[in-house]
């Protein structure tokens, strides 16, 4: 069986926890667009961002985001 290939750095994953409670695991935010200093700020901006125009599409908004946490 073939082994998998690394991910190139591309993404970078977060965990996000939601006002209401509820888990969003493995959020995909663009190395591009992180500073590294703090990341987790240029994350939320991201994925709030992301829930807007998914929130636009479907009809349904998203809660507001409570804590954020990189996937390690």
């Amino acid at each position: 069986m073939a082994r998998k290939k690394p991910m190139d750095g591309e993404f970078i994953a977060f965990n996000v926890v939601y006002e209401d409670g509820s888990l969003s695991s493995n959020r995909k935010v663009p190395t591009s667009s992180l500073d590294g200093a703090d990341d987790t700020d240029n994350a939320r901006a991201v994925i709030e961002a992301q829930d807007r125009d998914i929130a636009e599409k479907s009809g349904r908004p998203r809660g507001r985001v409570k804590t954020i946490g990189r996937v390690k």
